[in-house]
Order: structure tokens, then C-alpha cells, then sequence
């Protein structure tokens, strides 16, 4: 397991390398809960799936990305918003075997 490294801000991008993919993540904060993009070499591979506590955000492996991204609650069981990113709120990424 890894950890991404976030910041508490509303609205982020940035690009990592996850397993020997190049990945863009996006996350936007919304009245109705956080949301997620992934890009892998600037393909779409999720658009807009609403983040929640400890739901795999990537849902099915056909999709292109090796692995899966997770947030996970470390104080309880809510679901991930903007001002706890990056300490209560984690975003994880596992390799699957």
C-alpha cells in the first residue's frame, strides 16, 4: 500500500507515477461530495466518481489501471472531504496480485 500525498484545498491536480503509470488524478470538491478523475498517458480511465470511505474508486480492471485507489477514513467511517485531505482522509493506492 502506498500513500498519495494530498493537500486540503478544494480543488487539486497533479500526476504520479503508479506502478509504471504515468496517472493524472483530478479531485473537485462539489456540494455533493468529492469527486475523482484518473488518466493514465492523458486516456480517461475514471471520470467523476464520487469519492467514498474505503469503495475502490477504479471498478473494473478492464478498464486500464493496474491496481486500485482508495480513501480511507483514519478517525471513522466518513466519507472523504476536501478540508481533512492528506490526514484524516488518506488516498491509497494498492497493487493487486
Amino acid at each position: 500500500m502506498q500513500i498519495i500525498p494530498l493537500t486540503s484545498v478544494a480543488s487539486q491536480n497533479f500526476t504520479i507515477q503508479l506502478s509504471n503509470q504515468n496517472c493524472k488524478i483530478n479531485l473537485n470538491q462539489k456540494s455533493t461530495g468529492l469527486f475523482f478523475d484518473l488518466f493514465i498517458d492523458g486516456n480517461p480511465i475514471v471520470q467523476s466518481m464520487l469519492c467514498l470511505n474505503r469503495v475502490g474508486l477504479v471498478a473494473e480492471a478492464y478498464l486500464g489501471f493496474t491496481g486500485q485507489l482508495v480513501f480511507i477514513d483514519t478517525q471513522g467511517t466518513d466519507n472523504p472531504s476536501y478540508q481533512n485531505l492528506g490526514s484524516r482522509f488518506l488516498l491509497t493506492y494498492w497493487t493487486l496480485i
